[in-house]
C-alpha cells in the first residue's frame, strides 16, 4: 500500500483518501455492493467516496478498514486522520451562498492543483479576468443578479486568483481563443483593462498566455472549452473539467483524460507563441 502523504487541501485529502480505500477493496476483490452493505450504504456511495466526491464518517471508514482487513494500529490511524482532515472547510465555504455545489468541488480541485491547463473560447479565464470584466461577466450573463450578489461573485473569482501569487502556487498554462479578445465585454474601458491584466499575469514566471489566432482556421479545440488539472501527489490522477450552464463534469478515466491532454498539446503547438502572445495583445491594447 503507498504511504498516505498530506494533501494540498481537503479536496485532494478526499482524493486520496478514496484511492486508497479502492485498492484496499479491489485487494481483497471485495465488490462495492459488498462494501456498502457493510456501511449500510448503497454500491452508489462507495463509488462516490472511491472518488473524493463526498464527505466521509469517520465510523464508515473504519467500518472499511475492518472489512479491508487493516488491523495495524499505525496503518489504521494514518487513514483515520486523513478522514478527520479531509472533512476541514475549506475558504471558499463561506462563499456557499453564490458558490453552486458541483462548482465548489473544482475550487477545492484547483487549490491543490500543480498544474492548471485550461483552454477558454467565450471568455477570458476565470483565474486570468481582472475585477472590472468580472463585474461585467457577471453583470450581462445574469442581468437579474442584485448589486450585492454580483459583488459576492466577484470576491469569490478575486479570492480564487490568489493561488497563482502565493508562495508554492500552481503552474497555469491558459491558451485563449482570439474570440474572446474581441469580444467587447463590459465596453471598450473594461476590455482595455482586462488585456492589459492579461498582459501583466504573462510576466508571473507560473503564469503562460497563448492566443489561439482567427487566422489559424480551424483546430483541436473543436469540442470547446475545458481544463486539466494535475497534482502533486503521484496517486492521484489528472482530472479534466467541462463546465455546463447548471453542473459541469469532471473526467479521470485515463482514455478520456488522455484525449482532451492530446487537444491541448495540439492546442498549445498550433497557438501563438507566448511572445507572440504579448505581442497580440499590446497591438490590441493600442488599437484599442
Amino acid at each position: 500500500m503507498t504511504t498516505v502523504q498530506p494533501g494540498g487541501g481537503s479536496m485532494v485529502r478526499r482524493i486520496l483518501l478514496g484511492s486508497q480505500l479502492r485498492r484496499l477493496r479491489e485487494g481483497r476483490a471485495i465488490t462495492r455492493e459488498d462494501a456498502g452493505y457493510a456501511i449500510r450504504a448503497s454500491e452508489s456511495k462507495i463509488s462516490r467516496m472511491e472518488l473524493g466526491r463526498v464527505s466521509f464518517k469517520e465510523r464508515d471508514v473504519a467500518d472499511l478498514l475492518s472489512l479491508y482487513g487493516v488491523n495495524d494500529g499505525v496503518e489504521r490511524e494514518a487513514l483515520l486522520g486523513l478522514v478527520r482532515e479531509a472533512n476541514k472547510s475549506g475558504w471558499w465555504h463561506s462563499f456557499t451562498d453564490v458558490l453552486p455545489n458541483w462548482f465548489q468541488t473544482y475550487i477545492g480541485l484547483e487549490e491543490a492543483a500543480a498544474l492548471i491547463r485550461t483552454y477558454e473560447v467565450q471568455f477570458i479565464p476565470g483565474l486570468l479576468q481582472c475585477e472590472e470584466y468580472a463585474r461585467a461577466i457577471f453583470g450581462q450573463s445574469r442581468p437579474a443578479l442584485a448589486e450585492e450578489e454580483v459583488d459576492r461573485r466577484v470576491s469569490l473569482r478575486m479570492r480564487r486568483q490568489s493561488l497563482l501569487t502565493e508562495n508554492q502556487g500552481p503552474k497555469l498554462w491558459a491558451v485563449i481563443d482570439e474570440a474572446a479578445l474581441r469580444r467587447p465585454v463590459g465596453g471598450p474601458k473594461v476590455m482595455r483593462a482586462q488585456v492589459q491584466h492579461l498582459i501583466d499575469m504573462s510576466e508571473h514566471n507560473n503564469v503562460v498566455v497563448q492566443v489561439m489566432p482567427f487566422r489559424f482556421g480551424a483546430h483541436a479545440g473543436e469540442s470547446g472549452a475545458f481544463s486539466i488539472l494535475r497534482f502533486p501527489e503521484q496517486d492521484l490522477a489528472d482530472v479534466v473539467y467541462l463546465e455546463q450552464l447548471t453542473s459541469a463534469l469532471y473526467l479521470d478515466k485515463r482514455d478520456d483524460v488522455d484525449a482532451y491532454i492530446q487537444v491541448m498539446e495540439r492546442l498549445c503547438v498550433d497557438s501563438l507563441t507566448p511572445g507572440q502572445t504579448v505581442d497580440l495583445l499590446a497591438t490590441i491594447l493600442k488599437d484599442r
